[in-house]
């Protein structure tokens, strides 16, 4: 399942201005903003979604691999499983497995690109048990 898509864009206000007006119809809204000195890019961070964030548009990243999917893992050795063999496969490491607190205490994840440089993810948000 797809836990979240992000996308680089080039002018943050403009870019929220669009996705906020666009997708309202859809019942989609801004749950929170990131301010650059809480993201790994030093970027704003705009995080969209209806009841739990989905949809996450940021500045200060290259488009391209500003370019971010995110898939759910049911559990953390579901992550550690997806970044070895995302590395196997040829991937570039781009965040070994672990907790990312700035998002929220339990979110563990790993992050690699892909052949085209795109970021991809595997997370969890269940507490280790």
């Amino acid at each position: 399942m797809i836990d979240h898509i992000g996308l680089a864009v080039t002018d943050i206000a403009r870019s929220r201005a669009f996705y906020e007006a666009a997708l309202a119809p859809l019942g989609i809204r801004t749950i929170e903003v990131i301010d650059p000195s809480q993201t790994e890019s030093g970027g704003t961070a705009v995080m969209m979604g209806i009841d739990e964030i989905f949809f996450v548009i940021a500045d200060n990243e290259a488009i391209g691999e500003g370019t971010h999917v995110a898939f759910r893992a049911p559990s953390r050795d579901d992550v550690d499983a997806f970044h070895a063999a995302a590395m196997a496969a040829g991937g570039r490491d781009n965040g070994a497995p672990g907790i990312r607190e700035r998002y929220h205490p339990d979110y563990y994840a790993a992050f690699v690109h892909d052949p085209d440089g795109i970021n991809v993810e595997a997370v969890c948000h269940l507490a280790e048990g």
